[in-house]
């Protein structure tokens, strides 16, 4: 039998040779959400329908992402949504679901989003980005 000892020393040897392979997971963790945070907040745009805003115009912090009314309509008739969904931790979806649907636009019920939300085709990888950063949003 081996000495208690003995085992924690190889444990902590184990840990400490496992580190640096942590620590370059959680950096490229951090790197995806922070990738997903761009997307979502600078180049897509989700905050403009997903999040509501104050009298001033100004968003409203604490809903951050977790749905609105949409402030316009538009002047035809057609099929369209008024309603901008919660996505602050994608409640209707899971992360293989969100993914698809930002690559080919597909809900998991296989229907598309009614205007004003875009067909969506992004690359796998920023898909992925942008479905881990809102899942990160747990409400």
């Amino acid at each position: 039998m081996k000495s208690p000892h003995r085992l924690l020393s190889r444990s902590i040897l184990l840990l400490l040779l496992a580190a640096p392979a942590f620590r370059a997971m959680a950096a490229g963790d951090s790197a995806q959400l922070e990738r997903g945070r761009y997307l979502v907040e600078r180049a897509i745009l989700c905050v403009d329908c997903h999040s509501p805003r104050n009298e001033k115009g100004e968003f409203v912090m604490e809903h951050w992402l977790k749905g609105a009314a949409l402030p316009f309509a538009p002047t035809v008739d057609m099929p369209w949504s008024p309603v901008a969904p919660p996505i602050a931790g994608l409640p209707s979806m899971t992360a293989e679901e969100g993914v698809r649907f930002l690559m080919e636009g597909t809900r998991p019920d296989g229907t598309r989003a009614r205007p004003p939300m875009p067909e969506f085709r992004l690359n796998a990888e920023d898909a992925r980005a942008v479905v881990a950063y809102l899942k990160s949003l747990q409400p």
